[in-house]
């Protein structure tokens, strides 16, 4: 375990849910911690919390790559008066996604989400690198679904997770004689926002697809949404997720993977079978 008191994390997406969840609770273990938002809303509310280890920076919108800069110079000048020497760990949470069969899917809000997840992320990487090596253990932290499971209507959010799963572990590769370490905590269901304009945005969205279109899968996303009240029942509370970010945070030696949420451990057991017999699985599921 490190010295937390004189450790810092950027941890981006923080308005709410799961990255919310995580720097509040991380900011009360000791750490300082950088929570981005895109909006002065969000960070005025994060600053009305009284954390003294919270700190938001505003805005970062990862689709706006003009706001890194100064990102980076605040993180840099906050960190240096507290007397911390660099970064601990920088944490990908930003990002959203929508349901949609991908014939329907929204190109200009899906070009966006893989801006979002993966050229922004990037970016951030490589603006951040030189503070991460400041560190004796600096980490990148990948907050994702389990991403290598192609489950249908949900291809904005995974696609991007696929990818970001060849992101981290090229990465770990890549950065390996620096010892840094790439993370992927993998979400099973949360109890987020997000989640919950799901459903309202997919019948929204519909609306403005052509309805010969719309009409082909409107039955079986009906389907699907009522499959997903049980889901929802039992997804998991955000804070265990926090938790979980600090293990790995925490750690000399965090494992490359962390699994939370509900059926997060299904969803590692069909990552771990052949693709061929994972894809007839969840063929047959459909």
């Amino acid at each position: 375990m490190s010295n937390q008191q004189n450790e810092a994390v950027l941890i981006t997406g923080c308005s709410s849910g799961i990255g919310h969840a995580s720097a509040l609770y991380l900011a009360r273990q000791g750490l300082t911690v950088f929570a981005s938002v895109r909006k002065e809303a969000d960070a005025e509310a994060l600053r009305g919390l009284n954390e003294p280890n919270l700190v938001p920076v505003c805005p970062l919108d990862l689709t706006m790559h003009e706001h890194i800069p100064p990102i980076l110079e605040t993180v840099k000048r906050e960190s240096e008066s507290r007397g911390i020497a660099g970064l601990r760990a920088l944490v990908h949470n930003a990002g959203g996604g929508g349901v949609a069969p991908v014939e329907l899917l929204d190109l200009d809000a899906f070009s966006r989400e893989l801006d979002t997840r993966l050229v922004g992320s990037v970016a951030l990487v490589q603006a951040f690198l030189p503070l991460i090596r400041r560190t004796d253990s600096g980490r990148i932290v990948w907050i994702t679904t389990p991403s290598i499971i192609p489950t249908p209507y949900v291809a904005s959010i995974h696609a991007a997770d696929f990818a970001v799963n060849c992101l981290a572990r090229t990465l770990s590769i890549e950065l390996k004689p620096w010892g840094i370490p790439n993370v992927m905590i993998r979400c099973g269901g949360i109890q987020t926002p997000a989640a919950e304009r799901t459903y309202d945005d997919l019948w929204i969205n519909l609306k403005s697809c052509p309805q010969d279109k719309a009409d082909l899968y409107r039955k079986a996303l009906q389907e699907w949404a009522d499959s997903m009240v049980d889901f929802d029942a039992k997804r998991t509370a955000p804070e265990k997720v926090a938790e979980i970010v600090h293990k790995a945070i925490s750690a000399a030696k965090p494992r490359p993977r962390y699994s939370v949420g509900h059926m997060a451990g299904a969803a590692a057991f069909l990552e771990a079978l052949p693709q061929t017999l994972g894809d007839t699985i969840l063929s047959m599921r459909f």
